[in-house]
């Protein structure tokens, strides 16, 4: 039987068990964060360099895209390369005439979609807002009138809408009826020089372009423009535009 002179022996002979050590408070942050932190930077990742969602805050892709459209864009369409940077690891493809590309403006590094007009090499005209890619003149078929009521456009009484046909080449254009660059309406054929594309936008006269900030080298361009996720009416209480909802770019 355990007297209680021994058991106070016993006891005496335990080594105390201290507290442990209080964790620095960044440590405890960490661990309550941690999974959060590395989903964002997993997310960073891969909008830099897999696949990425733009928000469209001008119109010079109308009618085709509109302002408070969210587009899906495929980093991978054409290369891979380091997130974050221009930096290529491999390519397996190059823009084609008629993708909607996205880029960092060579002015400013704001990032700009725009329509790849011209390939490397190809000579690029245009005559009063009638593009011509190699000689071929495109052809301008206008909009049914049907079409153009549904587009969700305020003041569409103010422009012409047209499907532009050239090279392979098929989607609807705008042109103003008033409008406020003229001269760049006409410049003459120019050759795209090697690993470099012409740009244009869809709304022809109120577009930042290669008419304004040249062309455009083929290591800019980070991705294509594949699909509008999702559209909101930025004019009207940012409504949405069922319609527009996961639908393919033309």
């Amino acid at each position: 039987m355990l007297r209680v002179r021994d058991f106070a022996a016993r006891k005496s002979s335990c080594t105390r068990v201290t507290d442990p050590t209080p964790l620095p408070r960044w440590t405890k942050h960490w661990r309550e964060w941690r999974g959060f932190v590395l989903f964002v930077a997993v997310m960073l990742v891969f909008r830099s360099a897999i696949a990425d969602w733009n928000q469209i805050p001008s119109g010079s892709m109308k009618p085709s895209i509109l302002v408070g459209d969210r587009i899906v864009v495929d980093k991978i369409a054409y290369d891979l390369r380091v997130p974050f940077t221009l930096q290529r690891l491999a390519r397996w493809s190059h823009p084609k005439r008629g993708d909607v590309v996205t880029f960092p403006s060579p002015e400013d590094e704001i990032t700009l979609i725009k329509r790849v007009a011209g390939l490397p090499g190809d000579v690029i005209e245009m005559r009063d807002n009638v593009l011509i890619v190699n000689g071929e003149v495109a052809r301008y078929a206008p909009m049914p009138q049907a079409e153009i009521d549904a587009l969700p456009i305020d003041g569409k009484d103010d422009y012409r809408f047209f499907y532009e046909d050239v090279a392979g080449m098929h989607h609807a254009v705008m042109l103003s009826r008033n409008a406020t660059f003229p001269d760049r309406k006409t410049f003459p054929p120019m050759r795209v020089p090697d690993g470099q594309f012409l740009m244009l936008g869809d709304n022809r006269d109120d577009s930042k372009d290669s008419r304004y900030i040249g062309c455009i080298d083929g290591d800019r361009i980070t991705g294509r423009a594949e699909a509008i996720a999702f559209s909101l009416d930025t004019d009207h209480h940012w409504a949405p535009r069922l319609d527009r909802f996961f639908s393919s770019l033309p």
